[in-house]
């Protein structure tokens, strides 16, 4: 058995603690009585400790290397470490980044080299939340990590590519945990219901199959969530002969905190998900991660943002009214704000949906700014240039430029019609003279706009 002495004292290695009634009082919740002991009693996670898997194999002989357990909550982090806290016959040290700084780091980091020099046996350091260490506290542990002074287990809801130093992270395996399967969290709660050491067996406690099932989808694939709502729905029952009813779910359920990291991975997934699904046209999908970012708390004027960049940038000139769309609801956020403003989003990601696309705008400023920063900086030709002055106009500051208005109307040529035979004027520095830069694409107002433009190029070469 590993030794699980912490910095902050010793820890009970038992996880099966008396439970005196799902009414009563409990030294531990369900979820942490219910905490898998052994690999094979961990649910889900078969890509990592399925038969004949590196990490099982490590565990298993004990040659656990410095890895990251990254994952969403309740997906078995630190259920991992507790395992192989169980099986490895090193000395096992827990810290919570919560709380633990550097002199905390420091103290391990000296106990471990003792306990190496003396005994031979090694450490694992296991950190709870290691994203929420800062540089200083990572750094601290690098040079003891790579000397072999502490082996690193770190657990993270975080991406550990943003999150954990480059440095440590190339010296650590990174095992990447998935959300547990409605299924797999059935089969946690059926084993819960029925578990008389840890469990609820003792109780005959019976939950109805649809309760069961959105327990379930409440949870979200966070097998803590799952535990603690059917703990509590067998509290709030106990009187009620020990049915738990869809009823008795709901109202112990309340309302789902919806897994959104504002700052993180979730937050960027999300609104690329809802800017793949408004270029692919699918108004379906689009309303739906608008509504979770929404549900989740986003800032709507984060959202809106990104919908007039999508105007221009993905719609463009085949639908420029997309952009005034997307700014009248940037005015309904700041006037009347959530909930009203929610249908003012949702109109504009349907718009922005259903609109015809094109990129054009979009690849035509790319191009200018490629142009503007490798090719040289002409000086504005001078018939385009202001000449507000006697001495700017001495110095041809505007000579011969004619102003467009003017020449058509004594051409007698509507600007609607074919286009003069010669070119009217020059706009471009000379270097870049008959430079095109804007492509109309087919799709909606800018099918007519191609046309023209085409026809005028090609009469004006």
């Amino acid at each position: 058995m590993a030794d699980q002495t912490s910095l902050f004292g010793s820890e009970n290695s038992s996880l099966a603690r008396k439970n005196t009634s799902p009414g009563g009082a409990v030294e531990e919740p369900l979820a942490a009585r219910m905490r898998p002991r052994a690999l094979d009693e961990i649910v889900g996670q078969e890509h990592l400790l399925g038969p004949g898997r590196l990490l099982r194999r490590s565990i298993e002989g004990d040659a656990i290397s410095s890895m990251i357990l990254w994952g969403p909550p309740g997906s078995g982090k630190t259920t991992l470490a507790d395992v192989i806290a169980r099986v490895t016959r090193a000395h096992f040290v827990r810290l919570s980044a919560v709380s633990a700084g550097v002199a905390d780091l420091r103290k391990v980091v000296e106990d471990a080299r003792k306990l190496q020099q003396f005994s031979g046996q090694r450490t694992i350091m296991f950190i709870d939340e290691i994203h929420r260490f800062n540089k200083a506290q990572q750094d601290a542990i690098l040079p003891h990590v790579e000397h072999g002074v502490v082996t690193l287990i770190g657990a993270t809801t975080e991406n550990p590519s943003f999150e954990v130093n480059g440095a440590l992270l190339s010296r650590s395996r990174v095992f990447v945990l998935k959300a547990l399967s409605e299924a797999q969290i059935l089969d946690l709660l059926q084993r819960a219901l029925h578990d008389k050491e840890r469990g609820l067996g003792q109780f005959s406690i019976s939950v109805d199959e649809d309760a069961m099932q959105q327990i379930a989808i409440f949870a979200n694939g966070d097998a803590r969530v799952a535990l603690n709502v059917l703990e509590l729905a067998a509290q709030s029952n106990q009187n009620k002969g020990g049915r738990v009813t869809l009823a008795v779910v709901e109202d112990a359920m309340q309302h789902r905190a919806l897994l959104y990291d504002k700052g993180g991975d979730q937050h960027y997934d999300t609104i690329s998900a809802l800017h793949k699904s408004l270029r692919g046209s699918d108004p379906d999908a689009s309303l739906y991660w608008l509504g979770r970012m929404i549900e989740a708390g986003e800032d709507p004027l984060y959202i809106v943002r990104r919908l007039i960049r999508f105007a221009s940038e993905d719609v463009g000139m085949a639908d420029p009214q997309a952009l005034l769309v997307c700014v009248a609801a940037q005015q309904a956020v700041h006037f009347v704000g959530l909930p009203e403003a929610n249908l003012a989003l949702a109109q504009a990601v349907v718009h922005l949906a259903t609109a015809p696309k094109s990129n054009a705008l979009y690849e035509a400023y790319s191009r200018v700014q490629e142009d503007v920063q490798q090719t040289r900086n002409d000086p504005v030709p001078l018939q385009i240039r202001n000449s507000p002055t006697q001495l700017m106009k001495d110095l041809d500051y505007g000579k011969d430029y004619k102003y467009a208005h003017d020449y058509y109307k004594e051409m007698q040529i509507d600007d609607t019609e074919r286009p003069p035979a010669r070119q009217l004027q020059e706009y471009l520095p000379e270097s870049l003279k008959g430079r095109h830069y804007y492509e109309p694409g087919h799709q909606g107002r800018e099918a007519g706009i191609k046309k023209w433009l085409e026809k005028r190029r090609e009469q004006t070469g």
